[in-house]
């Protein structure tokens, strides 16, 4: 599904962004990137100002907020192919599902001896604000289409309150 129409001297889409048949997929490809750029930057200014572990410690946070977040854009790829007018509805679903399952999996999980804190809750909010910017961006782009256009009413293209052209070349009587 291409988002951005076709203008002159402008290919379709957006550049540098690989062409998907999906809106879903386009959407996780823009915001793991945009995401994953963060975390490696984060991930390099942790290594260098405190130690390795501060730099697992960015990762690894990085990688849970990406997976949590691609859920529902998959989810929203797969409810979209069978019912796209209610795939918006799911992926809202999913969304509350995943900050309950995000919340559960750090519960459950707890703090591993290696994290260091300030950098993995620096990273887990970066990577959120940078994962959601990225994901309004790209649906601000898309036009979705909620209902149908009306039926054309007037198929002989005539406009409404005027009479048809004659066939015949003149009168009949």
């Amino acid at each position: 599904m291409n988002s951005t129409p076709s203008r002159p001297g402008r290919p379709a889409g957006p550049v540098g962004v690989a062409t998907f048949s999906s809106l879903w997929l386009r959407l996780a490809a823009v915001c793991t990137a945009a995401s994953g750029g963060l975390a490696v930057v984060l991930a390099i200014v942790a290594w260098l100002t405190t130690d390795a572990a501060a730099a697992g410690s960015a990762l690894f946070a990085a990688v849970v907020v990406i997976a949590f977040f691609a859920i529902s854009l998959l989810v929203g790829h797969f409810a979209g192919r069978r019912n796209p007018a209610g795939a918006i509805g799911m992926f809202a679903v999913v969304y509350l599902i995943k900050i309950v399952g995000f919340a559960a999996l750090l519960l459950w999980i707890g703090t591993p001896a290696w994290i260091n804190p300030p950098w993995f809750g620096l990273t887990g909010v970066a990577t959120v604000v940078v994962w959601q910017v990225a994901e309004l961006w790209g649906f601000s782009r898309v036009r979705i289409q909620i209902f149908n256009d009306p039926e054309d009413q007037n198929p002989s293209g005539t406009q409404p309150g005027t009479t048809p052209p004659s066939t015949s070349g003149g009168p009949r009587g």
